[in-house]
């Protein structure tokens, strides 16, 4: 499936859908926020902070429902986004390969790839094409800080060559 997004950007697609773009924020000291090679970028594992605060903490099938659970994963996904934005230096210009989408839950809870289908829609809404990834959604016990979710992402820079 083409998604067709002629003339408008993908940071103004995002802002169509209610989100501000965050900053990538500061590095932690211990880790590195990605790591490029060629055109690729790991970037480490994003929490769904907003302001420097998670909206919401605990696990799926528990504390968490998943609606909200959606909301955070979107949330995350941004903000690997912003990381891979400070990458490459433009947000048109980012390519995700591959999500790895972490959801805190119950043994019981088996809806994690609900979960992580509101963030690929929101990566594909926002980049079209340049959204659709591979993808993996893995359910554990618990994440840093009680987040209810992280998410990983793989992705490339798809500017022009030039030379």
């Amino acid at each position: 499936m083409t998604t067709d997004l002629t003339g408008a950007t993908a940071l103004s697609r995002l802002q169509d859908l209610g989100y501000a773009f965050p900053d990538a924020g500061p590095a932690d000291p211990k880790y590195a926020a990605y790591q490029r090679l060629d055109s690729s970028i790991h970037i480490a594992g994003q929490l769904p902070y907003v302001d420097d605060e998670l909206p919401a903490q605990g696990v799926l099938g528990r504390d968490v429902s998943v609606e909200q659970a959606k909301e955070l994963a979107c949330l995350a996904a941004i903000n690997a986004l912003a990381v891979a934005t400070m990458a490459v230096g433009a947000l048109d210009r980012v390519r995700v390969v591959q999500m790895l989408v972490f959801v805190a839950s119950t043994p019981e809870f088996g809806d994690q790839s609900k979960v992580a289908d509101a963030a690929s829609e929101l990566l594909t809404t926002v980049l079209g094409d340049q959204g659709r990834h591979a993808r993996t959604a893995i359910g554990v016990a618990a994440l840093p800080r009680n987040s209810p979710v992280e998410i990983q992402m793989v992705c490339a820079d798809i500017a022009p060559a030039t030379g």
